[in-house]
């Protein structure tokens, strides 16, 4: 067995060792809170690890969500721990540490020393039925246990179904964006207790308590969500930043709570001996959470393909932070299906109006700053009929104008047929539905 202890700096606030609990849970499975230390039992995942030397680096260099103030190591958790709380004792050995780096023993410590008893071997040296009767079995059972010759049975740390920590802060603070310095803490658990829950966020809210002694509001709340699941706090903390950017305190906040909404379990990605492509900037998704949080998610829109034939209803517009699932489906049906058939695609112009212009028409002939020449087609939409909307009858010609470039027209069907009066012989009508530039 070996035990490693851990405590925190004292002026980390908050809850501080549980967050560093849920860090610590990705060496060992056996962890635990004594008073303000915690403790960790690491010799069944050492070989994992490569090697006790080498965990031990891993958990001592290793970027931490808190900061640590010492660290010690023994064959027992008690152990650990005594030579955590005494200075200069790390390769103390059992017999010679004090009796007050023991919890059970620090009641009778006047008692002890005045019989001569200052090191844990010497109380180990009396006898057993003695200090049974004078002190009590609870301070027997602590030095078994210190010795190895009981097991340690402590109640494991265990990671809550929901984050939620409160923070309160160290002055006053008047304006929101000022909000996100001490939000990088809240943010730095969050990233533990992911961690520990092999989750991505997809959803959290930071709460904010404002002085009551004001005529206003006592709390403001701000939801931020992300299209895929991430632990990637760099990005969040930027995200977060533009959202706190445009929000006003209606009065100085006092307090500070971050509590996630929405999480799914999130794979990481398995080692490869080949090189990967190294990915510089940020991701497409990274990019139009941003966008949309510092402009407004209307304002940057995502065009979605719908299931009509009509060119006008091919498409409807929505808010791009919400559509960045539907661009990477695209993108790997597109790869695992192959190229995507352009037989008709390639017709389509890049600019549609949105309404069709009426062209003027001479001798059957559409015209558009001049006389139009017809290339391509045509290509025949019969679609409306069966939903709502207007039916559309239409031929669609790829035409070419000698000053405005390539147009995309079409001539309506059975335009001399309808109750206007017309005859079989009227001028079908044409009209401008979309450029190629």
């Amino acid at each position: 067995m070996h035990w490693i202890a851990l405590q925190p700096q004292p002026d980390e606030g908050g809850d501080a060792l549980a967050v560093l609990g849920w860090w610590a849970l990705q060496f060992s499975p056996k962890v635990a809170r004594l008073e303000d230390v915690l403790v960790l039992e690491v010799s069944g995942s050492e070989r994992l690890w490569g090697g006790r030397p080498r965990l031990l680096s891993q958990i001592i260099e290793s970027d931490k969500p808190v900061a640590l103030s010492k660290y010690a190591q023994g064959a027992t958790s008690l152990i650990a721990m005594a030579r955590l709380h005494a200075a200069g004792l790390a390769r103390t050995v059992p017999d010679k540490l004090p009796l007050a780096a023991l919890a059970a023993a620090r009641p009778h410590l006047a008692t002890l020393q005045k019989i001569g008893c200052s090191y844990w071997g010497e109380l180990r040296a009396l006898p057993r039925g003695g200090v049974a009767r004078r002190f009590g079995a609870p301070l027997l059972a602590a030095l078994d246990r210190a010795y190895g010759e009981t097991p340690d049975i402590y109640p494991w740390l265990r990671v809550p179904e929901v984050f939620d920590a409160t923070l309160e802060l160290d002055a006053q603070v008047e304006s929101a964006p000022a909000l996100l310095f001490v939000a990088r803490r809240l943010l730095g658990s969050l990233q533990a207790w992911l961690q520990a829950q092999h989750r991505g966020v997809l959803a959290f809210e930071l709460i904010w308590t404002m002085d009551a002694r004001r005529d206003t509001a006592t709390e403001g709340q701000l939801v931020v969500r992300t299209a895929e699941p991430t632990r990637d706090m760099a990005h969040l903390q930027r995200l977060l930043g533009e959202h706190l950017a445009r929000v006003t305190l209606s009065a100085p906040a006092l307090y500070l709570r971050l509590r996630s909404l929405e999480t799914q379990a999130l794979q990481d990605r398995s080692a490869s001996w080949l090189p990967d492509a190294q990915q510089t900037g940020d991701s497409l998704q990274q990019l139009l959470e941003r966008l949309s949080a510092r402009l407004g998610s209307q304002q940057v829109l995502h065009c979605q393909t719908r299931a009509d034939h009509r060119p006008e209803r091919m498409q409807a517009w929505a808010p791009a932070a919400c559509a960045v699932k539907f661009i990477a489906n695209d993108a790997n049906n597109t790869r695992a299906g192959g190229q995507k058939n352009t037989k008709e695609v390639g017709l389509y112009p890049t600019w549609l109006l949105a309404e069709p212009l009426k062209l003027a028409v001479r001798h059957n002939n559409p015209l558009y700053q001049g006389a139009l020449t017809l290339i391509a087609g045509p290509q025949r939409i019969e679609a409306g009929w069966w939903g709502g909307g207007e039916c559309a009858l239409r031929d669609y010609f790829l035409a070419c104008s000698a000053q405005a470039g390539l147009l995309w027209i079409y001539r309506e069907r059975l335009a001399g047929r309808d109750d206007a009066g017309g005859g079989a012989d009227a001028e079908p009508e044409w009209y401008l539905h979309g450029i190629f530039a």
